[in-house]
């Protein structure tokens, strides 16, 4: 055991130096593996990191959403439609939500609109959900919304260079001007949720957007038993056949399927660094340098085994690859979670304006690491295999002679 411990020791200690003695075509492949490793690792940490915040802001969200669908569009639902659902036997309780999108063209940028549960339609109760998504703010400002003024998030104060007591005016349906003045701003911590949110009055909700106090944007459903949403899912649309029922799970899918393959950017990504690296083990595998041939040459006329040529190179590509992979790895870890990932943020974060400020929470699992570990480090290992056992079984004198040419 100790004789096979010394003789791995003396290979890896024979490979460290035959990768110094070519320091400039090991430097460049060891750059190109890093940057591969990175860009992968990158992706892979980001996507699942916007996922994991996706389930945590989710968590509070309403059990089940109902919206009232015409033409296979989100439509308004009327007041009359609460009585229903609060009929069916299971439901616990059903509040109408108002809520909204205010696109501002001086901006370019969209804005969420909402109306907190304190100012929302009569026999409304729950927490604060932030429309359409169900995410729940970290707190809400202490500041209480009036008449006339609003909480808007960090997003937009940077926009439009504003500040707490700024007068914000917006152009109401009717051509209108609806003038509110900035109360309170949201924390730093909701900002992945808040950054493009507007808090106001339901007067100045429907003043703004123009919708009469019989209707209101759709209903958040609690009910008494969790294993019997999807029977009660079923008795709303029997009752009320122009409603879609969404449950809290059905809207997990959709936000882990968006920030897994953000606008098909992370696809684009993730393929263009998978080829570049076929590109590169390939050429690994198509054969040796003249000087790594005769490298081989020498080592077989003094002794050395086919056997341990193909141990020797096996153990410089675990060299390589190892270290590329955790070079990679780190500094992936150290841009997503530390820089925010500032590559490509623009791509993967998906706000076309209101860019929000967070800091995401390093959610890397093992799974992940073995999967970036086997797609990186074992192609590239076993690629270094095939070209060696090649030049091992050629004659040495007839491979240095070849070289020499």
């Amino acid at each position: 055991m100790w004789r096979w411990i010394e003789r791995q020791q003396h290979l890896v200690g024979f490979t460290l130096s035959s990768l110094l003695r070519r320091k400039g075509k090991t430097l460049g492949l060891l750059g190109l593996y890093v940057l591969i490793v990175f860009v992968l690792a990158s992706v892979t940490f980001f996507a699942r990191a916007l996922q994991r915040e996706a389930a945590l802001l989710l968590a509070h969200s309403p059990e089940m959403v109902v919206q009232r669908t015409v033409a296979g569009r989100h439509d308004l639902m009327p007041v009359r439609y609460l009585d229903v659902i609060r009929a069916i036997r299971g439901v616990q309780a059903a509040h109408g939500r108002l809520w909204g999108y205010y696109y501002e063209p001086h901006d370019g940028a969209t804005y969420t609109v909402l109306v907190p549960p304190a100012h929302a339609v009569p026999g409304t109760a729950g927490e604060a959900e932030r429309p359409g998504v169900g995410e729940t703010p970290a707190a809400l400002p202490s500041a209480a919304i009036g008449a006339g003024t609003a909480v808007v998030g960090n997003g937009i104060v940077r926009l439009r260079r504003a500040a707490v007591g700024d007068v914000m005016p917006l152009a109401a349906h009717d051509g209108s001007v609806v003038t509110l003045r900035i109360a309170d701003t949201f924390s730093a911590a909701s900002e992945l949720v808040s950054s493009d949110l507007i808090l106001v009055t339901e007067a100045d909700f429907r003043r703004l957007f123009g919708i009469d106090t019989a209707y209101v944007t759709d209903v958040a459903v609690t009910v008494r038993n969790p294993a019997e949403l999807r029977v009660i899912a079923s008795k709303i649309s029997r009752q009320l056949p122009d409603t879609r029922p969404i449950t809290r799970a059905e809207i997990l899918r959709t936000y882990e399927s968006i920030f897994n393959w953000r606008g098909g950017m992370i696809v684009v990504i993730f393929v263009a660094a998978i080829l570049a690296f076929v590109i590169f083990a390939w050429d690994r595998a198509s054969g040796l340098s003249a000087e790594e041939r005769r490298e081989i040459g020498i080592l077989k006329a003094i002794g050395w085994e086919t056997a341990d040529v193909i141990h020797l190179k096996l153990w410089e590509g675990a060299v390589l690859s190892l270290t590329a992979f955790l070079g990679g790895v780190i500094l992936a870890y150290v841009h997503v979670f530390f820089t925010g990932a500032l590559v490509f943020e623009a791509a993967l974060k998906g706000w076309s304006t209101l860019y929000p400020r967070f800091r995401l929470v390093p959610a890397v699992g093992a799974e992940q690491i073995a999967a970036l570990f086997f797609l990186t480090v074992v192609p590239y290992t076993v690629a270094t295999i095939v070209p060696s056992w090649r030049a091992a079984t050629i004659d040495p004198d007839t491979a240095m002679r070849n070289t020499a040419e």
